[in-house]
């Protein structure tokens, strides 16, 4: 059953899910898809190549060439993760429920402190709780996240 990690009260979803991305793939060698709306997915690709060369993550759009996606540890899609090459982490950074999620060993979904933000994670929250799932709840805790 795919394990479910909330991150609460993140003040930027694109700085963390970079932070979170460049843990995640460099110290774990984890392989992660991030689902996000278009504008947010555009800014962390933009964010993963100006990070400094020693912090890089190798990444791609979800709409890459084959032998691009089976190579790329981080996939940015704005859509359904339905035919990836890999489905170990998924990070969820939309105000939806990412279709397909249960085929993932780990969903960490990113909730920053905004109003409408917690009110959807909690529609999210009750979703996964009613069906089974455990959740883990992660507080942000200041300067840890940058």
């Amino acid at each position: 059953m795919t394990e479910i990690d909330f991150h609460f009260n993140t003040p930027d979803k694109v700085h963390y899910a970079c932070r979170l991305l460049r843990k995640a793939v460099g110290a774990r060698g984890a392989r992660v898809v991030v689902v996000a709306p278009p504008a947010v997915i555009e800014a962390i690709d933009l964010a993963l190549w100006q990070v400094s060369p020693v912090d890089f993550v190798a990444h791609c759009r979800a709409s890459a060439e084959p032998a691009v996606l089976s190579r790329s540890p981080v996939v940015l899609m704005d859509g359904d993760a339905g035919a990836l090459p890999h489905q170990q982490v998924l990070l969820n950074l939309a105000s939806e429920i990412p279709a397909g999620f249960e085929r993932f060993e780990r969903l960490i979904d990113i909730v920053t402190d905004d109003e409408d933000d917690r009110l959807s994670a909690r529609l999210r929250w009750r979703h996964y709780a009613d069906r089974g799932y455990a959740i883990t709840r992660h507080q942000f805790q200041g300067s840890a996240a940058r």
